[in-house]
């Protein structure tokens, strides 16, 4: 995995009276715990991929309390595990990253929430929105507004995070319906403390399991069932989640001074809005904000006595919603106006961008427009002006410093990943054939499609690589190539992909990149996963499977060695043979295997035992600065250096001490016959008797060598 929880788990048994002090994940954990909760389950993917593996390494915390936790094959299966909370009081928690994993999982969730739930059911969303996300820029409350599951977004800080989980399963119980709980990426790792309650064990789990089992038609959705449960929804559902928001004081309002003006926020934006505030020197450092604030922990369903109480009377409203569409702002308006309260003006997307993360500089300048188009009685505009020309200034003032924008780094594979050769052997197999159409995946191998590989024409969702060519495969006048990872054939791709292809008889190029996990959110296990113990789990063969399904054209390559992986795709795009062509790219994700093999040389290394690390070099003297090498494997300890030859003007490249020794430079230089300047070298440390003497006798040679070299030129 990406990091270890171990020495932290210990915190998550924490009981009444002591404070726990940690991050957001960890504090959310220790939440479902102190719940009740009888099973958990989940798929990775940022930014909740950490609490998989906090609950991956607080096993022997769950077994105590009876928790079952379930690293699950997808999104689908995740939701799906809260089936179990339809019949039984069995409080439930899934998570995963959304909104693409609420893509997969849909199918379970609109079902779960019409069928409802008897014990509590909540969803925890790790809301991946922003300049810092890798997904497609939609919203979660969406989901909850088409299948009518309850939406929190607590604001950021550990007590009302704690407090909106517990309140979750209360919710969901209350009101017979799933909830979702959304954290944002700053939620997840923001630090702080709260006072602990015990961890509860649930009155139902593998502790005490239940024995009889329960059915009711009403849950099952067929219609006329499905009749029933929409109106459920509308008619009891709904107005007892209103009613338990209410009551519970979930949403919070902070009075403030200005009584003329307001803001409603989504409360997981709340710490932004803060931070705004206090550069307009209206909130301190304690938080407490002079303009009035409405912050909505819950923020589907709203309240329209609440919304109404908070604005009646003001002139203008101020809506901080992240995010498109505007589904609070327009929600709002409606309340407003459907109670006849005509007083405030209701401001939102029209001084806050329409898309886009709202960061600190964003909600300020909105929130400076705001005030200088409402402009309260008390606040000096010249105020605003000078904080907002600061702003700009700074931001001036910084361009200038740089000279020249900063230039664009674009994410990229680890230095060593065994997935760059494969694409370097795509290049050169590309340019052979005249361009290949190649239909590409999620995964760290995504990559690809920027420089300087530029191979990828369509991405489509997690494991959907192969069933995205099936409409290009017979319209286009090569064999597609489709690239997919081992995460992803176990996600989605065996089935949508693999089955169906070859049921078809689809006649195309497949090749698995196969890591051993799913590199691109941790490094956490797959079922094909090398060296599983019992407990983790059973392995399962790719290749076996493949072949069990009828896979005939099938071959394993070594990711490392360029040449044999381009000669693989040549056959795999020149053989007569129709049908679905499938190469596996073995090689083991390079920081996985780092991890696990610095200890153990650094254990060798103490024992005094040989220890030798493969280095590679360029001799600047055969360099000729062409840097196809460069374009061809795009590796990171790849660079330039100034010339040391005075005759020469172009800078030679070098390969820096971030070579993890993969051998990949050297591999494709000899693959595409560019220059030899390559070499390998070997450090050993703790040499012994033989590798003194033979360094020995390689030193004599080479010096003679050279003797004889200079006494040659001399003569001439």
């Amino acid at each position: 995995m990406e990091r270890s929880f171990k020495a932290e788990v210990d915190k998550l048994r924490l009981g009444h009276g002591q404070t726990f002090h940690g991050e957001g994940i960890l504090a959310v954990t220790k939440a479902l715990l102190q719940s009740g909760v009888s099973y958990v389950g989940g798929y990775q993917g940022a930014p909740v991929s950490h609490l998989m593996d906090v609950l991956a390494d607080a096993a022997d915390v769950l077994r105590e309390l009876g928790v079952h936790f379930e690293a699950c094959a997808n999104e689908a299966g995740a939701a799906a595990m809260l089936g179990a909370s339809i019949n039984y009081p069995l409080r439930g928690a899934a998570t995963w990253k959304s909104v693409v994993g609420t893509n997969v999982a849909s199918d379970a969730l609109s079902n779960l929430s019409s069928a409802g739930v008897k014990g509590g059911a909540l969803i925890i969303l790790g809301e991946d929105y922003g300049e810092g996300a890798s997904i497609i820029q939609e919203r979660s409350h969406s989901f909850a507004m088409k299948s009518q599951m309850w939406l929190l977004d607590p604001r950021p800080n550990l007590p009302m995070i704690v407090s909106m989980v517990e309140k979750g399963f209360q919710l969901s119980e209350a009101s017979n319906t799933p909830v979702m709980l959304e954290l944002r990426i700053r939620t997840c790792h923001v630090h702080g403390s709260f006072e602990c309650r015990d961890n509860i064990k649930a009155e139902y789990s593998r502790l005490n399991p239940i024995v009889n089992p329960a059915q009711s038609m009403a849950r099952i959705p067929l219609p006329p069932a499905t009749y029933a449960q929409e109106k459920h929804k509308v008619e009891v559902r709904m107005p007892e989640a209103l009613k338990f928001i209410r009551e519970h004081k979930l949403n919070e309002v902070f009075p403030g001074e200005l009584p003329d003006i307001g803001i409603v926020l989504q409360g997981g934006l709340y710490n932004t809005v803060i931070r705004a505030l206090q550069q307009l020197d209206l909130a301190d450092i304690y938080g407490e904000s002079r303009i009035p604030l409405y912050v909505l922990n819950v923020t589907y369903p709203l309240l329209p006595e609440e919304v109404g109480r908070f604005c009646v009377g003001k002139r203008a409203v101020l809506v901080v919603e992240e995010g498109q569409p505007a589904h609070l702002e327009e929600s709002i308006n409606s309340i407003l106006r459907r109670a006849g309260i005509n007083d405030p003006q209701v401001i939102g997307k029209d001084l806050l961008p329409m898309a886009g993360e709202y960061t600190a500089e964003v909600v300020l300048g909105g929130i400076g427009r705001f005030l200088k188009l409402a402009m309260p009685e008390g606040l000096d505009p010249g105020q605003i002006d000078a904080v907002l020309e600061s702003v700009a200034a700074a931001r001036s003032r910084a361009a200038e410093l740089l000279g020249s924008p900063v230039p664009v780094r674009p994410p990229g594979f680890c230095i060593g990943c065994p997935e760059r050769p494969v694409f370097s052997a795509l290049k050169l197999v590309d340019r052979e054939l005249g361009g290949i159409h190649i239909s590409s995946d999620i995964g760290c191998h995504t990559f690809s499609t920027l420089p300087p590989f530029n191979l990828g024409n369509t991405v489509l969702g997690y494991g959907l690589s192969l069933a995205a060519a099936a409409g290009i495969g017979p319209n286009f006048g090569k064999r597609v190539v489709t690239v997919m990872g081992d995460g992803g054939f176990w996600h989605n791709g065996l089935s949508s992909g693999v089955a169906n292809a070859l049921f078809r008889n689809d006649d195309g190029v497949l090749i698995i990149m196969e890591n051993g996990y799913t590199s691109a959110t941790g490094t956490q296990n797959i079922p094909s996963t090398p060296g599983l113990t019992a407990r983790e789990g059973r392995a399962i063969n790719i290749e076996t499977t493949l072949r069990a399904l009828g896979v005939t054209w099938l071959e394993r390559v070594d990711d490392y060695k360029v040449g044999r992986v381009a000669d693989a795709l040549r056959r795999a795009m020149a053989t007569e043979e129709q049908g679905l062509k499938v190469i596996i790219a073995d090689g083991e994700c390079m920081l996985e295997r780092t991890r696990r093999s610095r200890p153990i040389t650094a254990a060798r290394l103490a024992a005094g035992e040989r220890v030798v690390r493969t280095r590679f070099g360029i001799d600047e003297d055969m360099c000729t600065g062409d840097r196809s090498c460069i374009r061809l494997s795009g590796c990171p300890s790849l660079t330039i250096k100034e010339n040391p030859d005075p005759l020469r003007t172009d800078p030679v490249t070098t390969i820096n001490s971030g070579c993890v020794g993969c051998g990949l430079c050297g591999e494709a230089a000899q693959a595409a016959a560019l220059c030899p300047s390559f070499y390998r070298s070997e450090v050993v440390q703790n040499p012994g008797w033989w590798d003194r003497l033979a360094d020995g006798l390689r030193h004599k040679v080479i010096n003679a060598l050279a003797g004889r070299r200079g006494s040659g030129v001399a003569a001439k």
